[in-house]
């Protein structure tokens, strides 16, 4: 039997549909999950009392310099802010640099012991980070006197066990006669790494540069443990001090809070178009 052709027009008719339903579902859901994120945004520019009144308000006031001043005074918020941007650059950038290189070595070179090695690496997920935080305060804070330091911050979890999961995965997508090439041709092994294999994987930096960054700029337990000059305080920190036992300055926390977006969104917007490539590249299985 010879099959009906299809009719072209009936197909468009019904993924017009079914596009129209999916927006009908998506957009409600979207604005469902911004609406907490808008109203940060309006409470920062109004005074406390608004905030708490019975008809809340929906749009901009005139308060966001008085609520800002307030923080200001009250946790030095612009000095907590730049060690945050520090903190979490830094923190990024070594990170993905040793995550990198121990994921290319578990993807691409055979030794022995590897795969126990990494077995162990990955078992890590399962301790839970309230089991290692006392001694690792013991060793930075007392062995190492490092307290109140940015290296208190950022070294204890530079190679940490997703990112070299996530990018073990990414290099094996590479193909390794690419890298038998480039070793005939009389690379040596860092300039392979660093001038072939990382170009390649690229989105899936990406990704993970933005994940990094995010799990350090809202890292508030660690900071807090190992910070108590409030020179050092990273931002989570300095607005956690705004909530006492006899007031909280909802004012400073909202425009804290809004600010504090910004950093993650420009990172996110510039990185936007390899984040969704390296996410949807690690969700392809070879």
């Amino acid at each position: 039997m010879i099959a009906a052709p299809r009719d072209p027009r009936g197909q468009k008719a019904r993924d017009r549909r079914n596009t129209v339903l999916l927006h009908a579902v998506l957009i409600p859901l979207a604005l469902l999950f911004l609406a907490p994120l808008w109203m940060m945004l309006v409470f920062s520019t109004h005074p406390e009392t608004a905030i708490f009144s019975p008809t809340p308000p929906l749009w901009f006031g005139g308060s966001f310099g008085e609520n800002f001043r307030g923080l200001q005074a009250d946790t030095n918020f612009m000095r907590t802010l730049l060690n945050s941007v520090v903190i979490a650059s830094v923190y990024t950038v070594l990170s993905m640099l040793l995550t990198s290189m121990g994921g290319y070595a578990f993807a691409k070179y055979e030794f022995r012991g590897k795969n126990i090695l990494f077995g162990l690496i990955v078992a890590t997920l399962t301790i839970p980070a309230f089991v290692t935080i006392i001694p690792q305060f013991i060793l930075v804070a007392r062995d190492l006197k490092m307290s109140n330091t940015f290296q208190a911050v950022i070294l204890p979890s530079l190679a940490n066990t997703i990112g070299i999961f996530y990018m073990r995965q990414a290099f094996q997508t590479v193909p390794t006669d690419l890298l038998h090439a480039a070793r005939i041709d009389g690379a040596g092994e860092l300039r392979i790494f660093w001038q072939v294999a990382l170009p390649v994987v690229r989105p899936a930096l990406a990704a993970l540069a933005i994940l990094l960054f995010l799990a350090s700029w809202n890292d508030y337990l660690w900071p807090l443990i190992v910070l108590t000059q409030k020179d050092s305080y990273t931002m989570p920190v300095a607005l956690g001090t705004l909530v006492g036992l006899t007031r909280v300055s909802w004012g400073g926390i909202m425009v804290g809070t809004a600010i504090a977006t910004v950093p993650f969104l420009a990172l996110f917007l510039a990185l936007q178009r390899h984040f969704v490539a390296g996410i949807a590249g690690g969700a392809v299985k070879d």
